[in-house]
C-alpha cells in the first residue's frame, strides 16, 4: 500500500512530489538545530563542603569566566590553567572538575543551577 503512495502518474505527480518536498523540510533534523545564544548565570555548589561560585557561559563567544570553552548541546568543557579542567554536563547540571597532581590527581563534584 505504502509503495502505490509514491507512484505518481500524469499531472497530479508534481503537486504530490512539491507536497511531500514541503512536508520533509518542515520536519527539524537534530543536527540542523539553530546555536543557542546568550548567556547562562549559574551557581555551581559542592554538596560535600558547601562551598559555591558563580559561573558566567558566554555561549555568542563560547567563554566561561573569559576563559575559552567547549560548547555543545550536551557538554561545557573549559580549563582554569591554575587549577584544571571543568565538564558540565547541561542536561543535569552537574559538574565535574578534574585536577593533575604528583600524587595521582583527583576529582571534585559540584551541581550548578541557573541564578
Amino acid at each position: 500500500m505504502l509503495e502505490n503512495f509514491f507512484q505518481f502518474r500524469g499531472r497530479g505527480r508534481s503537486a504530490a512530489v512539491l507536497i511531500l518536498a514541503s512536508a520533509a523540510m518542515a520536519i527539524p533534523s537534530t543536527e540542523g538545530w539553530a546555536a543557542e545564544t546568550g548567556t547562562l548565570h549559574l551557581r555551581c555548589t559542592n554538596a560535600t563542603s558547601g562551598a559555591s561560585w558563580p559561573v558566567v557561559v558566554d555561549l555568542d563567544r563560547g567563554r566561561v569566566d573569559s576563559r575559552p570553552a567547549t560548547i555543545t548541546d550536551k557538554w561545557i568543557s573549559w580549563p582554569d590553567p591554575k587549577q584544571g579542567f571543568f565538564d558540565l554536563e547541561r542536561a543535569t547540571g552537574k559538574l565535574q572538575f578534574r585536577n593533575a597532581s604528583s600524587t595521582g590527581g583527583y576529582f571534585l563534584y559540584f551541581t550548578c543551577q541557573p541564578e
